[in-house]
């Protein structure tokens, strides 16, 4: 169930994956008088991930009958907020769970989040290219079709598709699995395209170090104050296509105040994949990234030896 709208998600697709994996969807009812009742559907499933859920595959999308259900009349606000408390609870345990495997292989993952036609895919494809050896992978979500990740892997670069069916945003248990089908590069790059949407993505952690927000001047530049959770969960706000504005009644002033009038600490970086200007200044923050991923892994893998050899020292006076 999605909190924000109460879209069902219906069948997610990975691709990759086998049509007989093992989800359990956990469906609970809520009706108009605040009464409920839950039943799973299990379906087999074989996971070829390279790492290991302790968690129960049973999706932190319990969808559409929840939400569907519970706009019926006569249901608690209370009620709400627990059902919303608990989908939140499960995404973001599967949140950390992508966390800590990223961490540990000092990868660098970005959540791109936008309206649908903010150019997030053709930005994606011209920052690939820049990029050149750079090892990076591509998790592209969509409701329907894999136009997005065959344009991606058009550039050289691997990608998988999510498509949400009627779900209108990525969650942490789709992006998981994901992750396990792309096997992914110690010390690279993962940059997480999610549904164009800018409502719900803003609720959902994938275990990502930044939400990026992508603005374009085509757009309104109130957007900001129209769409504050999003802008507000964003570390870096890109106002993209600025190459357009000679012909646009655009106010890029505005659009960065209203950005930083709901969040004071975000950061603003103007580009065009086209005319190539803003892309500079937006690969350094790419590379300052992945140099903090790296840097933070090898203090790990220092931190571990210095416990085991304690270990070993304790054990050789005892």
């Amino acid at each position: 169930m999605c909190i924000t709208c109460g879209c069902g998600a219906g069948e997610v697709k990975i691709e990759g994956e086998a049509p007989d994996h093992d989800h359990e969807h956990g469906h609970e009812h809520v009706h108009a008088d605040g009464t409920t009742h839950s039943h799973d559907h299990g379906h087999d499933h074989s996971h070829g991930h390279e790492h290991s859920h302790p968690h129960p595959h049973d999706h932190a999308h319990e969808h559409s009958e929840a939400a569907q259900h519970s706009h019926a009349p006569g249901v608690s606000n209370k009620r709400m907020v627990q059902i919303e408390q608990d989908i939140l609870s499960k995404n973001n345990a599967y949140a950390n769970e992508n966390r800590q495997q990223l961490a540990e292989r000092g990868i660098f993952a970005l959540n791109l989040v936008s309206s649908p036609g903010s150019g997030k895919t053709t930005l994606l494809c011209k920052t690939i290219t820049l990029l050149g050896t750079q090892p990076l992978a591509v998790i592209e979500g969509d409701q329907q079709t894999s136009q997005d990740a065959q344009r991606i892997r058009a550039t050289g670069a691997p990608a998988i598709q999510i498509n949400t069916g009627k779900g209108c945003h990525l969650d942490a248990h789709m992006v998981g699995h994901a992750m396990g089908q792309l096997r992914l590069q110690i010390d690279s790059l993962l940059m997480i395209e999610n549904v164009g949407n800018l409502v719900c993505p803003a609720a959902f952690d994938l275990g990502e170090a930044h939400k990026v927000v992508i603005l374009s001047v085509t757009e309104g530049e109130d957007k900001p104050i129209k769409y504050p959770d999003m802008f507000r969960a964003a570390s870096l706000m890109l106002l993209n296509k600025i190459d357009l504005l000679p012909y646009l009644d655009f106010d890029v002033a505005a659009a960065i105040a209203y950005a930083r009038q709901v969040n004071p600490q975000i950061r603003v970086i103007q580009v065009s994949a086209t005319s190539g200007a803003g892309m500079d200044e937006w690969l350094a923050f790419l590379r300052a990234g992945l140099a903090a991923a790296h840097s933070a892994r090898h203090e790990t893998v220092d931190q571990l030896k210095q416990k085991i050899a304690a270990l070993e020292a304790q054990l050789q006076r005892t």
